[in-house]
């Protein structure tokens, strides 16, 4: 950085250091850890809320409002993905995975201090390489285009062999249903119809975060309720104790920041791609660089943790990139920002690295100072938090349902969110306990449809000649040896010697009906796509055919060699079940009665609202299922009845579906507004 830079760089900070321009920082800072540990929420919402009141403020304040919110909500979003299993955003899906096991183990005060310290050195070091990178952002993004966007997210679905543990099969299928799941709705080519159903829900495609929520959110709150215990009965380290645990974690783990930190800036200025999919990014290449990953993660490690909060913290800088540069958002909040742009009469491109040099500084400073804060307000309260994976499931699980209801509904505005909530719960949960994984289900699902398009054109540009361009036959090789890897090292490093003729007889579980179930599903889903367009069939088909032959290969292996004293299972890289004392048929009667109050959840909706819905769920979940006192029952429902009627109805606005009571009596709609 010459003389120059530096110089705008410091009269940057010292225009941001004004006390109204601190304050409005520290309030987006606020608002938007707030959002973070609201499931379903995150802050993209806040964004749209906010940017009306921008219009009166300047620029240096007005981004550093903004920037301040969606720098944090990374940070914690950290709080329900350990806590309880639920991400608070989807740049926290990954951290589920080994955060909520720490937190099971006693382990939370460790968990969210490694969090918190990752997220802020992850986050700073996102902001100094955007600093370094202004000056060269031209011509670097210049040589990006769809076929090096496409080798990308091809690259990021190789990342399915690090997130399979020892059942690579098992994940390469799931990744293939994530990826036709992307495929649902109408074809942005054509605009052919496929698998909607005839639904005009289905027709936008299927929303992310009510299919995260499901997979990864529901499944464990269902565990909880159905042991009936605390999410943790006993407590590992004393809260100062584990807290220093957590940070020295960090510390001994200062190049996995670095390297992640670093990943997660350069995903954040690739279009498209964004907060998705960083944190499995992240994830994977931790699970596949760090030493005995495969034993350890996702059974509590702290490094799976580090891994993807150094990242998603780090890609806010990172995004930055093409928006400044280009007016190319890198992200749905950075889309929102570009608004800010427009109010403020800024025109990305040359002048924000010339003319609007300090401005540009100031969006730098604003992010570094937000990570400051927010980790250092989540140190704070760290204490109180950790305390929460120890209270009675009656208190924990009522308000956690009822935000993680109204938060999946924010996706679209359409009842078809909440029952693809309950859908995708049920499948999540028997992914879970039948040892399939989730994380390769999700990373189709996120990078499927960007691969289709960027393929489309792609091809219709350079044909097949994209592959032989220098940055795409490089991220295609990388991409081709991550998948190889696994049976790389069981070969040749682990010197495993698998007869593949070894055949038993064949022994046919309970457990097959589910990938018989998914090879049912892939052949009605292949003879209902030869009713599309010709144009339309091509890549759902292909899809379909590879995953129809791992599936079986999948199926084969385990009835015909079964009996061999050579047949390995395997372990997937996902949370482990935990039945306590229980028998396998209580638990399942217990997690049936679960789905079934939130069943009743959703029904006293469709018939009275959701502030009516949510009065008598926590009422029956707390006094009937819990016995607990009328006195902290009427205090719950109050609190979340206030919640979402001043942040969800008054805050968002959200659109409500009319309710039954609504219907019969209009003239209620003007005193009971979410009815």
């Amino acid at each position: 950085m010459d003389a120059s830079l530096l110089d705008v760089a410091i009269t940057a900070l010292s225009v941001l250091l004004e006390p109204e321009r601190l304050f409005y920082l520290g309030m987006g800072t606020i608002i938007g850890l707030a959002l973070g540990i609201m499931p379903g929420v995150g802050g993209v919402a806040g964004l749209a809320l906010l940017l009306p009141f921008t219009f009166n403020l300047d620029a240096y304040s007005a981004f550093a409002f903004m920037l301040g919110l969606g720098a944090v909500t990374s940070t914690s979003d950290t709080i329900p993905a350990v806590l309880f299993g639920v991400p608070g955003t989807s740049a926290s899906q990954a951290t589920v995975l080994d955060g909520h096991s720490m937190a099971k183990n006693g382990e939370a005060g460790r968990a969210l201090s490694a969090a918190y310290a990752a997220s802020l050195i992850g986050g700073l070091w996102g902001a100094f390489l955007l600093g370094l990178t202004i000056p060269v952002l031209r011509p670097i993004l210049l040589h990006i285009n769809s076929p090096e966007l496409l080798a990308f997210s091809i690259f990021g679905l190789s990342m399915v062999s690090a997130l399979s543990g020892s059942m690579p099969l098992r994940g390469l299928s799931m990744a293939g249903f994530g990826i036709l799941l992307s495929m649902v709705g109408g074809d942005p080519q054509t605009g052919q119809e496929r698998w909607t159903f005839d639904t005009l829900y289905l027709v936008d495609d299927l929303p992310l975060l009510p299919v995260a929520l499901g997979l990864f959110a529901l499944p464990e709150i269902c565990d909880v309720a159905a042991r009936r215990t605390a999410i943790s009965d006993t407590s590992k380290y004393e809260l100062k104790e584990g807290m220093l645990v957590g940070l020295r974690d960090v510390l001994k783990n200062w190049w996995l920041v670095a390297k992640c930190g670093s990943l997660g800036a350069m995903i954040g200025a690739i279009p498209g791609l964004g907060s998705a999919v960083v944190d499995w990014f992240a994830y994977g290449y931790a699970a596949k660089s760090v030493k005995d990953a495969d034993k350890t993660f996702g059974k509590g490690d702290v490094r799976g943790v580090i891994a993807p909060e150094s990242a998603n913290n780090a890609k806010e800088g990172g995004s930055l990139v093409p928006t400044i540069a280009f007016g190319v958002p890198g992200s749905a909040s950075m889309a929102l920002l570009l608004g800010g742009f427009m109010i403020h009469g800024l025109v990305p491109g040359k002048s924000m690295v010339t003319d609007n040099l300090d401005v540009t500084y100031t969006m730098v400073w604003s992010i570094a100072l937000a990570n400051i804060l927010g980790a250092g307000l989540c140190f704070a309260f760290s204490g109180q938090f950790a305390k929460i994976a120890t209270l009675r499931y009656t208190l924990v699980i009522p308000a956690i349902i009822s935000i993680m209801m109204v938060g999946a509904y924010q996706a679209s505005a359409d009842w078809g969110d909440l029952f693809t909530l309950l859908i995708f719960g049920v499948v999540g949960w028997t992914m879970k306990h039948l040892k399939w994984p989730r994380p390769p289900l999700i990373l189709g699902f996120v990078l499927g449809g960007i691969v289709e398009d960027y393929m489309r054109i792609s091809y219709q540009i350079y044909e097949w000649a994209w592959v032989l361009k220098p940055v795409c036959a490089v991220m295609l090789t990388l991409a081709a040896l991550s998948l190889l890897q696994p049976l790389f090292t069981r070969i040749f490093i682990k010197k495993e010697k698998v007869d593949i003729f070894a055949f038993s007889s064949p022994q046919f579980r309970m457990t097959d009906l589910f990938p018989v179930g998914l090879l049912g599903l892939l052949i009605w889903a292949l003879v209902s796509s030869f009713g599309w367009d010709e144009e339309s069939q091509g890549a759902p088909q292909v899809i379909i055919l590879i995953t129809l032959v791992i599936i079986s290969i999948t199926l084969s292996n385990a009835i015909l060699r079964r009996g061999n004293a050579g047949y390995f299972e395997g372990s997937a890289l996902d949370l482990s079940s935990d039945l306590g004392s229980l028998t396998r048929t209580s638990y399942n009667f217990r997690v049936l009665e679960f789905f079934l109050w939130l069943c009743g959840f959703l029904f006293a909706w469709w018939v009275g609202g959701i502030l009516v819905a949510s009065a008598l769920f926590v009422i029956g979940y707390m006094r009937v299922r819990g016995d607990e006192s009328l006195r902290m029952t009427t205090a719950y429902v109050v609190v979340i009845g206030c919640l979402i009627y001043f942040v969800f109805d008054q805050g968002f606005h959200i659109a409500w579906p009319e309710s039954l009571v609504r219907t019969m009596f209009p003239e209620l709609r003007g005193i009971i507004p979410t009815i």
